[in-house]
Parts: C-alpha cells; sequence; structure tokens
C-alpha cells in the first residue's frame, strides 16, 4: 500500500517493514500532488522515498501518482511532527524541502517550518553527511533560512544554488513560468564541534 498509516503516532516509524527491504531513504517535506516524488523516485530505484504531506487531497494525488512503486510510501501526517517524532535517528539519507509556506505576514512567521528547532530534529534524523535540501522563491525566507544554518552546529552549506540535476516540482514550474527567481540551499549535517 502506497499511503502509510503506522500503527502508532508515537514510537519512530520501521522502515525495513514498510518497504520491505533496507535501502537510503530520501523524504519529501510537503511532497505535495507527488509530482517530484515520484520523479524523483524513478530515477533512484535503489533508493527508499517516504513523501509526508498534510493535505489529504495531496496525499490522495500522490498516492495515485506513485502507484506500482515499491520504493515510495506517503504519509499524512505534519512534517515538523513527523521529522521530530516519526523518524528514527539517523534513518535519512536526504530531506527534500521544497517551496515551503512562507507565512510572508509578520505576526504569522512564528508558523514557518524552518527554525533552530526544525534544523535540531531533521539533524537527528538525519544520517552522517545526510542532506537537507531546500528550495523557495521567497528571497526573505531564503535570507532566514539561511541565517538559522549558519547559527546551527549541526549543518554546514555545501551548495547554494545547487541539486539543480532534481526533477522540478509542480510549484517549480509554476513559479519558474511567472518568472519568479528559485533560491536553493542544500546543508550537509556535520558533527557539531564540542
Amino acid at each position: 500500500m502506497i499511503e502509510l498509516i503506522p500503527e502508532s503516532y508515537v514510537d519512530p516509524l520501521n522502515f525495513g517493514a514498510i518497504f520491505g527491504r533496507t535501502a537510503a531513504l530520501h523524504v519529501d517535506l510537503g511532497c505535495g500532488d507527488g509530482s517530484f516524488l515520484t520523479a524523483l523516485a524513478e530515477q533512484m530505484l535503489e533508493k527508499n522515498f517516504l513523501g509526508i504531506e498534510r493535505l489529504a487531497g495531496r496525499i490522495r494525488s500522490a498516492a495515485r501518482k506513485a502507484a506500482g512503486r515499491d520504493n515510495v510510501r506517503v504519509l499524512r501526517v505534519e512534517t515538523y511532527y513527523a521529522v521530530r517524532y516519526l523518524l528514527p535517528p539517523h534513518s535519512v539519507e536526504a530531506f527534500h524541502l521544497l517551496f515551503p509556506d512562507p507565512w510572508p505576514k509578520r505576526r504569522h512567521r512564528r508558523r514557518r517550518i524552518v527554525t533552530s528547532d526544525f534544523l535540531s530534529a531533521a539533524a537527528t534524523a538525519l544520517a552522517e553527511n545526510g542532506t537537507l535540501r531546500i528550495t523557495t522563491d521567497q528571497s526573505e525566507y531564503f535570507e532566514d533560512i539561511r541565517r538559522f544554518a549558519e547559527q546551527s552546529r549541526n549543518f554546514a552549506a555545501i551548495n547554494e544554488d545547487g541539486h539543480r540535476d532534481l526533477p522540478a516540482s509542480s510549484f517549480e514550474k509554476r513559479f519558474k513560468s511567472a518568472g519568479a527567481t528559485i533560491y536553493r540551499l542544500e546543508l550537509r549535517k556535520v558533527s557539531p564541534v564540542t
């Protein structure tokens, strides 16, 4: 079954049991309609892919697109909750966070996904030298993300404006066609200096 319904929402997920195999895991945070998730899974058949999305309609769409793919599962849950509580430590090779909701009004910015707490949770879930790839069309949000990353002891920026070889998401196609600038940041998990 493509849509994953965990036995527990408080215990870490068992990806060996979920996928029926052991393979490196990529997680699409806010997978939307599943376009990016399924395209990436087609490029890397040897890896497992988990799409996390909160909206039921998007989960249905992603599950339809991933139908027949043994290396894709989708999970309906809040992104931060999944990263913090459901992903076991050191279980993720790469996170993909594409066009997170920018919450542009100052009073709503506390709702943004990228915070120091989120980066700490992502670092815990990432394997050694794992990556967090972030893409946005919002320059101000991008600068905030970069600032949080610079302040984090868990990450080093390894590539700005990189990961262009990855498939384009539906949002990226839409924003590019409207002439928007796309900002990219790739962070690598590092061991904190003590």
